[in-house]
């Protein structure tokens, strides 16, 4: 019967862990969800207002005039 017991906490404390594992790879992925959902709304807002120019970086150089 001991035994038994011993099992059964070992398994309930496997699978808890295996829980605990499970969430925390899940809230790592978080920001870069909430990240991709931004980029995804900026996306569809431009989409849907064509007229407006996308913003420009600031790394890029002004086209040079001839």
């Amino acid at each position: 019967m001991d035994d038994t017991a011993i099992i059964n906490i070992l398994a309930v404390a496997g699978v808890v862990s295996a829980f605990f594992v499970a969430i925390n790879a899940l809230l790592d992925q978080l920001p870069d969800v909430i990240d991709s959902a931004g980029r995804a709304r900026d996306s569809w807002q431009r989409f849907k207002k064509p007229d407006v120019p996308p913003p420009a970086d600031d790394d890029e150089e002004p086209p040079l005039a001839a």
